[in-house]
């Protein structure tokens, strides 16, 4: 991705694009991604300091500003990072406060699906910036088909909900945020369909975390080939 321009005399625009894409992907999203990204345009309209391209708060003025306690701040930070939104540069030891920064290219690629949402101005704009970047990594689900140790017997089938379960109780945010919006279709020869809320919800989950899900399923249903999400 070429250099993105944070000052001079487009850099207004940046900004403002940045913030819609980050606004219309939460709007498009879980209740918990709207929360998550409204705190992060909370922190930037206030706080990023766009000359050094970084955000330094502490989790006492977060606390504040969000009207929660540190320990939320703690997780909301975890999650925006978990989500690659944010970068963390120096981390907060020794009293000093960490700083993070907004990582652009990511930005672009959750809030792709939903650009031509604003208008084919706001589309074409926001294509003309990012694309060009590198392209997504898309998870082959056949190098996750487990076929030897671990391997589902398929003579004593599981569930979807006991599959979900095990997502859950691995990591309840990332759950609640993704997994938990999915609905089940049917698990046929290896191909589990799926139905998701929104194609944003479906484009991170394809990208970003279809090795849980496809462990999870394959421990119970067996192995996974592929998924294929349902309009």
């Amino acid at each position: 991705m070429q250099p993105i321009r944070l000052t001079g005399a487009d850099a207004g625009v940046v900004k403002y694009d940045l913030l819609t894409a980050l606004s219309v992907a939460g709007l498009n999203g879980s209740p918990t991604l709207q929360t998550s990204l409204m705190r992060l345009i909370a922190l930037v309209t206030a706080r990023y300091n766009w000359k050094a391209d970084e955000l330094t708060v502490g989790q006492r003025d977060m606390a504040r500003m969000w009207s929660v306690n540190e320990r939320t701040v703690k997780r909301e930070i975890k999650r925006l990072m978990e989500a690659e939104l944010l970068i963390c540069k120096r981390g907060g030891v020794r009293g000093r406060v960490a700083a993070y920064r907004l990582n652009y290219a990511q930005i672009a690629r959750l809030s792709e699906p939903c650009w031509p949402l604003v208008g084919p101005d706001f589309d074409d704009r926001m294509k003309t910036r990012y694309q060009g970047n590198d392209p997504v990594k898309i998870v082959q689900l056949r190098d996750y088909a487990k076929t030897g140790e671990g391997a589902h017997d398929n003579n004593r089938p599981g569930t979807w909900k006991r599959a979900m379960e095990r997502l859950s109780q691995e990591n309840a945010d990332q759950f609640g945020a993704w997994f938990a919006q999915l609905k089940f279709v049917g698990f046929d020869q290896g191909i589990l369909r799926l139905r998701a809320p929104s194609r944003f919800v479906q484009r991170y989950i394809e990208t970003h975390l279809a090795r849980p899900l496809v462990r999870a399923v394959e421990m119970e249903l067996g192995p996974v080939t592929r998924i294929e999400f349902e309009g």
